[in-house]
């Protein structure tokens, strides 16, 4: 059985402390409705840029927002990549359900490589890859080598991916001990032929969202690989020889930072808000029933809060008169939902 080495240092173990306060202090917030959408949208839209800036998609960041908020259909395979790794952030929520299995891993490879590479798209490679770049070395060309995944066979490449998996499914390590060892581990084995790196950054961004770490919703991991790749890919394979600790320990800091830089985000969008248009606590409290049933009547929002269909109406009216819901129906037959 697949049994990662690590150390949890105190490096370690603090930053995995700081990430689980930053976290709580983003959930803590309450957030309305419309500006925890903008902030998801946003946070895909940088996730599907720096996920594939990575690989050397030459797309900029304006171009990739304006292809992906205009809906239109790709011309290349470069805005090709991005809609498709976008399509899969939007529906990770679908893979939640249940374990991780190898057919979920290969169903999202697929999905991102549609219409990219159709021929590899879900297939697990049986051809000898390896990772590196050429050199000019006084004019001769070679290949330098980075890192050679520790099987070419496909049966083989197989069966490590399915002790990985059975690993996670059965591990009561923290998300980020979890997440990290598991990203690390997928682009060792190296299971495909292309898609490698983004299918691995979709993969964690799932585990995340399966332990309730709602990333890309409040926070996005992407950006913090590509503020230096070369550190990024050297603590990545800092682990190739077995200790994971120097990635890890990399890992935990990049989600700090994210969650740092979430934070900020959230309440800089929090301030942009006019005094007059925030909801008070009450008026959350009918947001939070709202959220959880999406439509509702002034007299569910009276039985839930224990209040009178009076105090209930003027809530509602309240956030109406805000923009923040929106009302529906006939005045007998009437229900509220978010705007």
């Amino acid at each position: 059985m697949f049994n990662p080495k690590y150390k949890l240092s105190a490096t370690l173990l603090k930053a995995i402390t700081e990430c689980e306060r930053l976290y709580g202090q983003i959930e803590s917030l309450k957030i309305p409705h419309e500006i925890e959408l903008n902030l998801e949208r946003s946070n895909e839209i940088n996730s599907s840029y720096f996920s594939n800036s990575i690989e050397g998609n030459p797309l900029s960041l304006p171009e990739v927002t304006n292809l992906l908020l205009d809906e239109r259909v790709p011309a290349n395979r470069d805005e090709k990549e991005i809609v498709n790794y976008f399509k899969i952030l939007r529906t990770l929520q679908k893979h939640t359900e249940g374990q991780l299995t190898l057919q979920k891993v290969l169903q999202i490879h697929k999905e991102l490589m549609s219409g990219v590479n159709d021929k590899i798209a879900g297939d697990i490679r049986n051809k000898t890859i390896v990772v590196g770049k050429y050199k000019n070395n006084s004019g001769k060309v070679e290949l330098e080598i980075k890192h050679n995944p520790p099987t070419h066979k496909k049966k083989e490449i197989e069966q490590l991916l399915n002790k990985l998996i059975e690993w996670i499914n059965k591990s009561k390590d923290p998300i980020l001990i979890k997440a990290g060892v598991f990203h690390h581990e997928f682009v060792r084995i190296h299971p495909f032929e292309d898609g490698n790196g983004r299918t691995c950054r979709l993969l964690t961004a799932l585990l995340f969202i399966k332990e309730e770490y709602f990333i890309n919703k409040y926070f996005v991991l992407d950006d913090y690989y590509d503020v230096d790749r070369p550190a990024y890919s050297d603590a990545l394979h800092s682990a190739d020889k077995g200790n994971k600790t120097e990635w890890l320990e990399y890992f935990s800091i990049g989600c700090k930072y994210s969650l740092q830089s979430a934070l900020a985000r959230v309440k800089n969008a929090l301030k942009t808000l006019k005094i007059s248009e925030r909801p008070t606590n009450r008026e959350q409290d009918v947001i939070d029933i709202l959220q959880q049933y999406k439509e509702v009547t002034s007299s569910d929002v009276a039985k839930n809060l224990s209040i009178s269909r009076q105090q209930a109406h003027n809530l509602l009216k309240g956030l109406k008169n805000k923009g923040l819901i929106e009302k529906k129906g006939t005045t007998k037959s009437s229900y509220y939902r978010l705007k």
